[in-house]
């Protein structure tokens, strides 16, 4: 890679990477970054390539010295609007080219236009068309006893109106451990097994939970423990929307500071009486006090 004088971030949660010597921009990465622009700057993206191609052709035409019939020497509005009727293969008929050079320049323009219109609009279509997960994860994660067993839980919440299918959950912790071959700690990654991992259909909001047995890179860890080695935890959901349908992702990310120990979520069902389940999505992120407290015991080295 060559040398590049601005760092590039890039974030995965609320963590950021700087990466250093990258290429920021290849040309064959177009589409994908111009996928992924905001809609303001896609906005102007589609507005400034359209205002620098007509100007482009406007001084082609004006270039050609009488290539337009009537259109008035050495006005740059006119062979700029032109330009703008060409380029939209609208032509009202007022002026029109009428040299070979016009007609030459005409051509060019008239193709340039064919596929900036095609790839403009296949852009505009895959923007509005791809889907988006919207999955609501809980502000915090806890620590707390679940069918008298350490648990790690967190909440997510599907906030569209219709269920969605084949729902797969992951739950991945990373922390920073000491190694003989080295003096600086490593980041260890371990992907934490969930009580349940897939749901067939995932209709409103859940409970992800993971049990810290002896088995569970969690097992003997404190508070304090976590603090120590910057502790973090990564969580996705991989689903299909049933309506498009196509699969959508999401993420987010807990650090230690997020872990709240000792403590479980609200109940947020109720049934009514006529056999429904009301799901209160206001407490989503609410926690209380867990009856028992969490038992820390030390991994036997």
């Amino acid at each position: 890679m060559s040398r590049q004088g601005k760092p590039i971030s890039v974030r995965a949660g609320r963590l950021e990477f700087l990466k250093l010597n990258a290429s920021k921009f290849e040309l064959r990465d177009t589409y994908h970054v111009v996928l992924t622009l905001s809609w303001p700057r896609f906005a102007a993206f589609v507005l400034g390539a359209y205002l620098l191609i007509n100007l482009i052709f406007a001084c082609l035409y004006m270039l050609g010295g009488r290539c337009i019939a009537e259109m008035p020497p050495g006005s740059f509005p006119e062979a700029f609007f032109f330009s703008v009727e060409t380029f939209a293969t609208v032509g009202y008929g007022h002026m029109y080219p009428d040299t070979l050079y016009g007609h030459s320049v005409a051509t060019i323009e008239i193709m340039v236009g064919l596929f900036g219109m095609a790839a403009i609009t296949g852009l505009i279509f895959v923007r509005f068309s791809r889907p988006t997960a919207r999955i609501l994860f809980s502000k915090c994660a806890v620590i707390a006893p679940f069918d008298r067993v350490p648990t790690f839980m967190l909440r997510v919440a599907n906030l569209r109106h219709i269920p969605m299918a084949e729902a797969e959950f992951r739950l991945t912790f990373f922390r920073d451990e000491r190694i003989p071959e080295d003096k600086e700690p490593v980041r260890r990654f371990y992907q934490l097994k969930l009580q349940f991992d897939r749901m067939i259909v995932f209709p409103v909001a859940m409970t992800l939970r993971h049990v810290i047995d002896e088995s569970s890179p969690l097992y003997g860890m404190t508070p304090e423990s976590l603090r120590e080695c910057d502790a973090r935890f990564m969580a996705s959901i991989v689903c299909i929307d049933p309506v498009i349908p196509a699969p959508v992702q999401t993420a987010t990310d807990y650090s230690y500071e997020d872990v709240l120990w000792n403590r479980r979520f609200v109940e947020i069902y109720e049934e009514t009486p006529d056999g429904r389940f009301s799901v209160d999505y206001g407490r989503i992120h609410d926690t209380e006090e867990a009856a028992t407290a969490v038992e820390v015991t030390s991994r036997n080295k």
